[in-house]
């Protein structure tokens, strides 16, 4: 596997200046020996970026930022309808990938990025910060531990209202709808609590919209539990993203913000603990491990596997809607 020197600058090139960009970009600042290129189909937005966030250079084309021997990797910022091409035209050329959620249109997608991967020993990583977020490490703990005894029902809340009016609302851009695009980072979450999922299945309110913007989630663990996801791009909640969700043993329960603020434990023992606002949506731990990786050529915590596994829950739920 290809790495990158110790103590030499990991020189990466987002491809595509919209939010997510813009969100790595002030999370990357705080990074040392990080070189930051930006490239877009508009060299005067390329540039506008590489000013705003103090990036070492810009790029017309996503083509010219892979090309380019200044890149060790790319960030592949794009609508997902791109995501595959781009993937694969980096690695060919060399050049190691993190590519944002969700990854590619289809899990079998997967195989032919691993089977590239192989060939050019470059690494690929899945963006999924929410595997990383403090508050999923702590609940995963708290549950491990048993004091809420056997966990009978988890019900997530993760009803937001989030406007879009961009290519998030076309579906041959986008990928699906608002549970591909945005509610895949909930999968993660459901599926990385301490258990296993066995099945999945969706149904979906009146739609007021050509594209899917509310669903419920159902899902069977095979240690016993049942869960429920409810998530929507339609719903206002309070100062605009505070949330509760619940757990209940037979001997207690769990009650924590969704975004992590604080969690509460009421069973054998009870506990208040907070999380952690410093990287309270995971960013900095997730570039921690994927930068440690490219320089050890060690996997990262959250595997290509994984990011697959999540890609298939989304399928089975849209074909059981």
């Amino acid at each position: 596997m290809k790495t990158i020197t110790p103590n030499t600058p990991i020189r990466l090139a987002f491809l595509g200046c919209g939010f997510a960009t813009h969100l790595h970009s002030k999370t990357l600042s705080g990074f040392d020996n990080i070189e930051r290129y930006y490239a877009s189909r508009s060299l005067e937005k390329a540039k506008e970026y590489q000013t705003k966030y103090k990036g070492h250079g810009a790029f017309d084309s996503y083509e010219a930022a892979i090309e380019s021997p200044e890149v060790d990797v790319v960030l592949v910022a794009t609508p997902p309808v791109s995501h595959l091409e781009l993937t694969q035209k980096a690695l060919q050329a060399g050049k190691h990938v993190i590519v944002e959620k969700p990854p590619f249109l289809n899990s079998v997608d997967f195989d032919t990025v691993k089977k590239t991967r192989e060939e050019t020993g470059c690494q690929v990583f899945v963006a999924e910060n929410y595997f990383y977020k403090p508050s999923l490490v702590k609940l995963r703990e708290a549950l491990r531990s048993g004091l809420i005894g056997d966990i009978l029902f988890i019900h997530i809340n993760a009803l937001k209202q989030q406007k879009t009016g961009n290519w998030r609302d076309d579906a041959s851009l986008s990928g699906g709808g608002a549970l591909f695009e945005g509610g895949i980072h909930w999968i993660n979450f459901i599926a990385n609590l301490g258990l296993t999922i066995d099945s999945v299945s969706g149904l979906q309110p009146k739609q007021n919209s050509h594209i899917e913007k509310s669903i419920l989630v159902t899902a069977q663990y095979r240690e016993g539990a049942v869960g429920t996801l409810q998530y929507s791009w339609e719903v206002p909640s309070l100062f605009k993203g505070l949330r509760i969700s619940r757990v209940f043993g037979r001997e207690g329960s769990i009650t924590f913000e969704s975004n992590g603020i604080f969690i509460f434990v009421r069973g054998r023992k009870k506990k208040l603990i907070f999380p952690g606002l410093s990287d309270i949506a995971g960013y900095k731990a997730m570039f921690r491990d994927f930068f440690n990786a490219l320089r050890t050529g060690e996997s990262p915590q959250f595997s290509l596997d994984m990011a697959k596994q999540d890609l298939q829950l989304i399928e089975k739920i849209y074909t059981k809607k």
